[in-house]
């Protein structure tokens, strides 16, 4: 994975843009520039300068002996180099130099005496290095960032990059992580190493679905491997929090493939409520936010279906194409010749829909269902009687690329005008929440506000049963 090859005498190079020059002086031409990070062989000494091999670029030549850290790779200089690399493994922007030195370290220490710490500092350094270089995307390039992704790939390091929503997200492959968790590290270890194997925007959106069942099975695993009653109390959240969302899309895989989902949805929901947030950092809010919309989007998943009545407006469903469900807005009250419930109108998706979320409003004009296409993007259908027609309207949570949201029902107006509903979602990379009261000849949302008790309406007709229920109260 990282090599310096058969070197027992090398320098690290400890800044960024040095000069490798033809000879032992500031005023020779340059053949080269290095970076932070850059391994070369030691071959000798001139004035000031060094004289040395750089193996990658196959040229020669000096550089200034201060810009250089000259480490021998034997095992009396082992422990040295690991308490060097715990130095670096916390500082940002010094991850380059950092890979170098783990590399370094795993090519000085007996086989024997490396433990998992070496891995954990790798794994910590090569995120956040993939980190810095996603934050960049879409920017003027950065030949800095641009030669520490190098020198880290030049170590064996590995990076993935796949386009989400218009822009590069680059992650790291989590071959350090990995080792972590074979070794026998500490809690901390393992819990660092769980958490960053297991983010949800390191999963490319373009994965075939049956990889992504694999991926979050493993990723369930993982993290039930993780004891977090002996992790301090900020790494229990973040455990339960990533466990929230990655229990929320098992759910809603398992829906998909019409297995039960009753305790993978209930296992979500438990861990969500399980998350004290006096005990979250300020940097974990986006997290908490971004737990809460997935589990929220799946939460029907713990619901059992509730069979419906014999009369009045009712959903079923009918198989379509292979993989699409076709709902049918049926009312009981009325039949055809053959005695089946009359057919008022019919739309086909290829994605869950929550039965069980079905809910009419008294005068039967109306009904709001819960379809969920994406496992972290529910919408809110909306079927209403349009004159002596009916439609069919899908209100997504928001006019984005569907990543993260949800829009629930949350209530009807009595005079039967109006629908309450729950809107969040991340967009611009920001969770946005609102309560609101739509009208349903226009769809137009006519208030929207922070809280429910913002909106006289909405405070005193939402449903007791989507208050229950709800994550959006939290």
């Amino acid at each position: 994975m990282i090599s310096l090859g058969a070197l027992a005498l090398v320098a690290i190079v400890s800044s960024d843009q040095v000069a490798l020059r033809a000879a032992p002086r500031d005023s020779a031409p340059q053949h080269a520039l290095l970076w932070q990070g850059d391994s070369v062989e030691v071959r000798g000494a001139r004035l000031d300068y060094v004289q040395v091999w750089d193996y990658r670029r196959e040229r020669g030549g000096f550089v200034r002996a201060s810009q250089l850290r000259t480490q021998a790779l034997v095992p009396e200089n082992a422990d040295a180099l690991l308490t060097i690399v715990r130095f670096l493994r916390d500082a940002p922007g010094a991850e380059a130099q950092g890979i170098a030195y783990v590399a370094a370290y795993l090519k000085a220490a007996p086989g024997n005496t490396i433990g998992a710490e070496a891995f954990d500092a790798l794994g910590v350094m090569a995120e956040r290095l993939a980190q810095r270089a996603s934050a960049r995307r879409g920017r003027n390039p950065d030949p800095v960032l641009a030669a520490h992704l190098e020198i880290a790939a030049n170590y064996g390091v590995e990076f993935t990059s796949f386009e989400r929503n218009g822009r590069m997200q680059l992650c790291y492959e989590g071959n350090a992580f990995r080792r972590v968790l074979a070794l026998g590290a500490t809690p901390e270890m393992e819990a660092r190493a769980a958490l960053a194997l297991t983010r949800h925007d390191c999963i490319p959106p373009t994965m075939p679905a049956v990889e992504r069942q694999r991926l979050d099975d493993w990723r369930g695993e993982v993290l039930d491997r993780i004891d977090v009653g002996a992790l301090p109390q900020l790494l229990q959240q973040r455990i339960r929090l990533r466990r929230a969302g990655v229990w929320a899309s098992l759910a809603h895989q398992a829906a998909r493939r019409g297995d039960p989902a009753a305790i993978p949805g209930q296992r979500a929901l438990d861990a969500l409520a399980g998350v004290t947030r006096d005990d979250l950092s300020e940097s974990d809010a986006f997290d908490y936010a971004d737990a809460a919309v997935r589990t929220g989007a799946s939460r029907w998943a713990a619901e059992p279906v509730v069979p419906s009545a014999p009369s009045g407006l009712t959903i079923e469903t009918v198989a379509g194409e292979p993989g699409q469900t076709c709902v049918r807005l049926v009312d009981g009250r009325r039949r055809d010749a053959a005695g089946a419930a009359a057919v008022l109108a019919e739309r086909c998706t290829w994605g869950v829909v929550w039965t069980a979320s079905a809910s009419t409003n008294a005068q039967s004009t109306a009904l709001a269902l819960a379809v969920q296409p994406l496992d972290a993007w529910r919408e809110l259908w909306l079927f209403h009687k349009d004159g002596d027609a009916w439609r069919i309207d899908v209100l997504p949570p928001a006019f984005d690329d569907p990543d993260v949201g949800y829009l629930e029902f949350a209530g009807w107006v009595p005079a039967g005008t109006h629908v309450l509903a729950v809107r969040e979602a991340k967009v611009d990379g920001r969770f946005k929440r609102s309560y609101e009261l739509i009208n349903l000849a226009t769809l137009e949302t006519e208030k929207r506000a922070d809280s429910p008790e913002a909106i006289r309406l909405f405070n005193r007709w939402q449903s007791p049963v989507w208050k229950r229920m709800t994550v959006s109260l939290r």
